[in-house]
């Protein structure tokens, strides 16, 4: 029977969290297009998520395109079918790895930078000192950061794709003897408007759950320091699991027919 109880609390308490963040979802977005607008804030925000985290997600698509056009041309080498190495980068960073990754590094980031932020303001009791000035946190802190990063994300997706598409191009053409012009237009050939589509939805996706995870867990955040540090570790893990359960979502939508 303690089984049972242990089983039992742990549905009812998954259950009350995502019944918990589902109503500070619906506040969030609900703030997002309800006046005032703090268009300072939200440049600021874009500024934090997009420009600052530039220089991570490039390096991450630049190596991560290059690993993958050498494993993709080992592995086809052994089909004689290496003039297929283009198709696939192309398609493999712009509808999976270019988002992913993407999102995955900008959650590791924001996400946890949100949790901090909110939280250390949280315990600190400047979240009520807004209230006391009758400023909704909601309006003030939350929707700037939604809306920045749904702005942002689909951006930043675009430089991922085109530096981890230059990535697999560099090893193509430098290092394993492929012809720079028939390379590229390989790629042009076979990157269709769904693939693009599919890559900024997702992007704009990302966007949304990374900040709306990173709010919450710093919004809701209890416990002095320990709490701070606490929500920080629950808002990037939760930020991860969200991206890789809507990536699977989004993926199976738009291309499970085919």
């Amino acid at each position: 029977m303690n089984f049972l109880a242990t089983i039992g609390t742990f549905v009812i308490s998954a259950f009350a969290s995502l019944g918990n963040i589902s109503i500070f979802a619906y506040n969030a977005v609900s703030h997002i297009f309800r006046p005032p607008f703090y268009f300072g804030l939200i440049w600021q925000q874009m500024l934090h998520i997009g420009y600052f985290s530039l220089p991570v997600v490039g390096m991450t698509a630049l190596f991560t395109g290059a690993a993958l056009a050498q494993q993709i041309y080992l592995g086809s080498e052994r089909f004689n079918a290496e003039g297929t190495v283009a198709a696939i980068v192309v398609i493999g960073i712009v509808r999976e790895l270019g988002p992913v990754l993407g999102g995955l590094m900008v959650a590791g980031r924001v996400s946890s930078a949100m949790a901090a932020e909110l939280g250390t303001m949280r315990v600190t009791e400047q979240i009520d000192a807004l209230v006391t000035l009758s400023t909704d946190p909601f309006k003030y802190l939350i929707a700037p950061r939604i809306i920045a990063a749904v702005i942002t994300m689909p951006l930043l997706v675009i430089v991922a794709n085109t530096i981890g598409v230059f990535g697999g191009f560099i090893i193509a053409t430098e290092k394993l003897g492929f012809n720079e012009a028939a390379y590229l237009q390989i790629t042009v050939d076979f990157l269709e408007w769904v693939d693009i589509r599919s890559s900024l939805v997702k992007a704009a996706v990302f966007g949304f759950f990374l900040s709306l995870m990173g709010s919450y867990h710093g919004y809701n955040s209890r416990g002095g320091a320990q709490g701070v540090g606490r929500a920080t570790t629950d808002a990037v893990v939760s930020s991860f699991i969200m991206i890789l359960l809507t990536n699977l979502l989004i993926t199976i939508t738009l291309f499970g027919n085919e």
